[in-house]
């Protein structure tokens, strides 16, 4: 799955391209369904969501789709994502699956705080990932510590230097 503007092309199952919005305005309202993603600071993260098939050319058993989350409050607000797994894959589960990219992106968002991980100024690919994976190191570090010291295991947070 892969967040994508609203201006992405697509192909249709009829063979031509469309945009995304274009592609998504001409479901009919009943192709939309009001489900939560996941949790959320507030609780429950309910949005409408909806689905078409696209690339009639495909590998057999798979599916593609232009998936779109509908804001409840704001109905013009649509996110849209294109999705690929198995033909018999449930919305639900591309909602789960949509619903997870909120904590991966804390994660990083985190990451940037906490270890530097978008303050590089490298040129070379080597260079680069030295930083991204030292970054990372050192934000699982940091969640392993403060893991321990919930837990009040002295233990683990005095091993830690």
């Amino acid at each position: 799955m892969v967040a994508v503007p609203k201006s992405q092309m697509v192909i249709t199952m009829q063979l031509g391209q469309a945009r995304a919005q274009e592609l998504i305005a001409e479901l009919p309202e009943q192709a939309w369904q009001r489900l939560s993603c996941a949790d959320g600071a507030h609780g429950p993260r309910v949005y409408d969501w909806a689905r078409t098939d696209i690339r009639p050319l495909r590998e057999p058993g798979t599916g593609h789709w232009l998936l779109a989350r509908r804001n409840v409050a704001a109905p013009e607000n649509i996110a849209y994502y294109i999705c690929f797994a198995d033909e018999h894959t449930a919305l639900a589960d591309l909602v789960a699956v949509a619903g997870a990219r909120w904590a991966i992106e804390e994660c990083f968002q985190s990451a940037k705080n906490e270890t530097g991980l978008d303050h590089y100024q490298v040129r070379g690919y080597r260079a680069w990932y030295r930083h991204i994976t030292l970054s990372m190191a050192a934000s699982a570090f940091l969640l392993r510590l403060r893991q321990a010291v919930k837990k009040g295991d002295r233990n683990t947070a005095r091993s830690c230097p």
